[in-house]
C-alpha cells in the first residue's frame, strides 16, 4: 500500500478512475480480428495484432482510420476521405459487436485490487475512449460492473481523453476534488487528461501506448502489476 498512500500523504484517493483498454483487459485480440475484418472487407491486407496494438487508445474511429491509412500506404492517416473512414468505421463496429470479448483477457492483479478499493470503501469510475456501446457489456462479461459507481466511454460527452472534461466529470459526479483522486491507466491520454486537471496518475507497463515507453509520458508511478498497490 506503500504506493499508494505515498501519493497523498499517508492517507488514501478519495476517488479511483480506471482506463480499461491495457489497464484491466487486453482486448487487442478481439480489436484486431474486427479490424482485420474491416481491412479485407475493403480488399486491404489484414494488419495483425503487433501493428494494432500500436494504434489503440484513441477511440474507435482514429484506430479505423490508421488502419486504413495503413492499408493504403497512406503517409498521413489525415489523407483519409471521410466517406472511406465513416464506412470503414462502421465495417469495424460491425464486426467487433460480433465478437468483442471472445479472446479479450483481465489482466492478472485487477479483480483483487478492484476489490480491495470496494472493501476500503473507496468509489471507483471507468474512463475509457472505448465506445460507450461496448464498456457496460464488457463489465458485465468480466463480473466488474458492480465496483463501478460510473462509466463513461469516449462518445459519452463531446470530448474524450486526453482532454481533462472525463476526468473533471466524474469528480464532480462522486464530489471530489481532482487531487483527492486518482488515475490509473496505461497511455499517454491518460498522463495527459490527468495533469491536465490536477490529478496524481499511475500507469501500468503492460498497455498500449502507441510502442512508446510509458515512462517517456512521467506519470507520478508506473506498476507491472495493480497488485502492487495493495
Amino acid at each position: 500500500m506503500s504506493q499508494l498512500v505515498s501519493l497523498y500523504q499517508g492517507a488514501l484517493p478519495q476517488l479511483v478512475l480506471f482506463d480499461l483498454d491495457g489497464t484491466l483487459i487486453d482486448s487487442v485480440p478481439d480489436l484486431a480480428d474486427a479490424v482485420d475484418a474491416m481491412l479485407l472487407a475493403h480488399q486491404l491486407p489484414p494488419a495483425g495484432e503487433e501493428r494494432v496494438r500500436h494504434w489503440v487508445g484513441n477511440g474507435s474511429k482514429m484506430l479505423v482510420r490508421r488502419a486504413l491509412a495503413w492499408g493504403l500506404e497512406l503517409p498521413d492517416p489525415g489523407e483519409l476521405g471521410d466517406g472511406r473512414l465513416d464506412q470503414g468505421h462502421a465495417d469495424f463496429l460491425a464486426a467487433y459487436r460480433r465478437n468483442f470479448h471472445r479472446r479479450t483477457q483481465l489482466y492478472p492483479g485487477v479483480r483483487d485490487f478492484l476489490e480491495w478499493l470496494h472493501q476500503q470503501r473507496i468509489p471507483m469510475g471507468l474512463v475509457t475512449n472505448k465506445p460507450e456501446e461496448f464498456v457496460a457489456p464488457l463489465l458485465e462479461h468480466f463480473g466488474l460492473a458492480p465496483y463501478f459507481g460510473l462509466s463513461l466511454g469516449g462518445d459519452s460527452l463531446p470530448r474524450k481523453k486526453p482532454d481533462p472534461l472525463p476526468l473533471l466529470h466524474s469528480c464532480e459526479h462522486f464530489q471530489v476534488k481532482p487531487e483527492q483522486a486518482l488515475m490509473v491507466g496505461d497511455s499517454r491520454n491518460d498522463v495527459l487528461a490527468a495533469r491536465a486537471c490536477g490529478m496524481p496518475v499511475v500507469c501500468v507497463s503492460y498497455g498500449y501506448n502507441h510502442g512508446e515507453s510509458i515512462q517517456a509520458t512521467q506519470p507520478d508511478r508506473v506498476i507491472d502489476s495493480l497488485a502492487e498497490l495493495l
